[in-house]
C-alpha cells in the first residue's frame, strides 16, 4: 500500500479526484501519526483532530458530488502558529498569547480553507518568530526527526519537523530573515521565501514588516508549487500585496535547465562547515553536469546585508513588540529580549545607515541579475546543531551563523527558495539556496525540479521513519 504519510500532495490530489483515496481516510491516517508521534517530535501545538475529520468529510462530499476544486482539495495542512485562524487558538509560539482567540482568519488560510484544504492543527514555532534555532521555551522546542538530538532550526520549526516525520502533507511558514529556509535545510525538505509582497501577509503576527513574508514549506517542488498557486495573490487588506496575473506554477515545471546562468558569490563560499562545503561543492558539479553554466562573481555589496539585516529586524520588532516587552518582559525569552533590547537602543541614525546599506545591496544584487539567471549558495553554513541546554544562547549563535547567508534575500525582496543539497556524516541534512530577481518563482521552481530529479539526497524519509521514529 502507499505510504500515505510521506506521499506528495500533487501524487495525492490525483488519488483523490479519481475516488482512489477518501479524504477522509487519508486525514485519519495524517491524525494518526500526530497522535502517535507529536508527543515526541512536539511539532503542532494545537492539533485539530475533531475539526480536521469535519472539513476531511466535507471535501469528500463534495468531491464524490462532482465539486472537485483543485489540487489541495482533501489534502491535510499544517498551519504556522503565527497565522490567525478563526475561533482557533494562536500563540505565534509565546505564552503572553496562550488565550488569545483570533475572530478573524489570516487571508492564506482563507485561500487554503477556498481550496479544500484540511487543516490538521496549529504548529509549533520560535516565539514571535524571532530565531532560526526552533527553540520554544513556553511551548518545548520541537524535535529534528532525523536526529531527536539536534535542533530542527527556526522559527518555522513545527512546520518542518511535521513534514519530515510525516505529520503534515504540506505546510505554511513565514521568513523574515531565513525561518523557512534554514529549517527546511536542517532538515531535508523544501522551504521557499517569495517574492516580498507576492503572498498576502495580513492576519499573520508580524516579526519585521519590510522583511517578512509568508511561503510554503513541503517534500517536493510540486507541492511548493500547488501551495504557492492557493497562497499567492493581490490582497487589498495587505498594503505590501503586490497586485501582479496570477501564475500557474505547475506549468513548464519540467523545463529544461541546460543553459542557465548560476552565479555563485565569493560572500557564500566563506566560514562553511567542512562537511557543507563538500557536499556545496558536490553540488555545484552536478548542476554543470545537468548543463548550467556556473561561476563564481564578487557581489560586495553582500557583505552589508548582516548590519542592514540586524539592524532593520532588531529595530522593526521592537517597536511591533514595545508594549508586550514594557508590560511583561518576563513572557519573552532571552534571546527575544536581547534582541528586541538591542532594537530600543538602536537610534534612528543607525536604522537610516542600515536602509542605505539595503539600498546599495538592492543595486548590487540588480547587476549581478544582468549577469546570471539565477545565485547559488548553501542556505546555511552548517548542519543542524546539537540541540543545547542553554538555548537562548545558542539561538543567538545559530542567528549569528545563519543570517548571512539567508537574510540578503529579505532585505531586498527577492525570491529564495532552500532545496536538500545532501547528507553529512552524521546523517543530517545540509541545504542550498536558489536565487533570483523579483518575481522569478517559476524559474526558481523549474531549477529545483532539475535538481530534485537527480536525487542527491539519498535517505529518502521512509528510511527515516524506519530508522528513526
Amino acid at each position: 500500500m502507499t505510504d500515505l504519510a510521506f506521499t506528495d500532495a500533487f501524487r495525492l490530489a490525483r488519488m483523490i479526484e479519481n475516488k482512489e483515496l477518501s479524504p477522509v481516510e487519508l486525514t485519519e491516517h495524517m491524525l494518526g501519526r500526530i497522535n502517535r508521534l507529536n508527543p515526541e517530535i512536539n511539532a503542532y501545538l494545537s492539533p485539530l483532530e475533531s475539526a480536521a475529520l469535519e472539513q476531511a468529510a466535507a471535501a469528500e462530499k463534495e468531491i464524490m458530488a462532482g465539486m472537485y476544486k483543485g489540487p489541495l482539495h482533501g489534502i491535510p495542512v499544517g498551519i504556522k502558529d503565527n497565522y490567525k485562524t478563526k475561533g482557533i487558538r494562536t500563540t505565534a509560539g509565546s505564552k503572553l498569547l496562550g488565550d488569545f482567540t483570533p475572530d478573524i482568519n489570516a487571508t492564506v488560510v482563507d485561500k487554503l480553507a477556498a481550496g479544500g484544504a484540511v487543516m490538521l492543527g496549529k504548529l509549533n514555532m520560535q516565539p514571535f518568530g524571532a530565531g532560526l534555532a526552533g527553540h520554544n521555551q513556553d511551548f518545548g522546542t520541537p524535535r529534528n526527526p532525523w536526529n531527536k538530538k539536534h535542533i530542527p532550526g527556526g522559527s518555522s520549526s513545527g512546520s518542518v519537523a511535521a513534514l519530515a516525520s510525516g505529520m503534515a502533507t504540506v505546510a505554511t511558514g513565514t521568513d523574515t530573515f531565513g525561518s523557512n529556509r534554514v529549517p527546511a535545510a536542517f532538515t531535508g525538505v523544501y522551504g521557499l521565501k517569495p517574492t516580498y509582497g507576492l503572498v498576502s501577509t495580513h492576519g499573520i503576527f508580524p516579526s519585521a514588516w519590510s522583511l517578512d513574508t509568508a511561503g510554503p514549506i513541503a517534500r517536493s517542488v510540486p507541492d511548493l508549487a500547488i501551495m504557492l498557486e492557493h497562497m499567492a495573490g493581490f490582497d487589498p487588506d495587505d498594503p505590501a500585496s503586490l497586485n501582479v496575473s496570477p501564475q500557474n506554477y505547475m506549468e513548464g515545471l519540467d523545463a529544461d535547465i541546460c543553459g542557465m546562468k548560476i552565479g555563485v558569490p565569493d560572500y557564500y563560499l566563506q566560514g562553511l562547515d567542512k562537511s557543507v562545503e563538500k557536499i556545496f561543492k558536490s553540488a555545484v558539479a552536478i548542476l554543470e553536469e545537468m548543463g548550467a553554466e556556473v561561476r563564481e562573481m564578487d557581489i560586495p555589496e553582500l557583505s552589508l546585508a548582516p548590519f542592514a539585516g540586524f539592524v532593520t529586524t532588531a529595530g522593526e520588532a521592537a517597536a511591533y513588540n514595545y508594549e508586550g516587552m514594557k508590560k511583561h518582559p518576563e513572557a519573552y525569552p532571552k534571546d527575544v529580549r536581547v534582541l528586541l533590547s538591542t532594537g530600543l537602543l538602536s537610534s534612528t541614525a543607525q536604522y537610516e545607515k542600515a536602509q542605505q546599506a539595503r539600498r546599495k545591496l538592492v543595486e548590487g544584487l540588480q547587476k549581478a541579475f544582468t549577469e546570471v539567471d539565477v545565485l547559488l549558495g548553501p542556505t546555511a553554513p552548517v548542519t543542524a546543531p546539537k540541540l543545547s541546554s542553554k538555548p537562548g544562547a545558542q539561538s543567538l549563535e545559530v542567528v549569528q551563523k545563519c543570517t548571512p547567508f539567508t537574510v540578503p534575500a529579505n532585505l531586498t525582496g527577492i525570491p529564495a527558495l532552500s532545496v536538500p543539497m545532501g547528507m553529512d556524516k552524521k546523517g543530517l541534512p545540509a541545504g542550498m539556496q536558489f536565487m533570483g530577481p523579483h518575481l522569478s518563482e517559476k524559474r526558481l521552481l523549474q531549477l529545483a525540479k532539475a535538481w530534485e530529479e537527480t536525487g542527491p539526497l539519498k535517505k529518502k524519509y521512509g528510511e527515516l521513519e524506519g530508522n528513526r521514529l
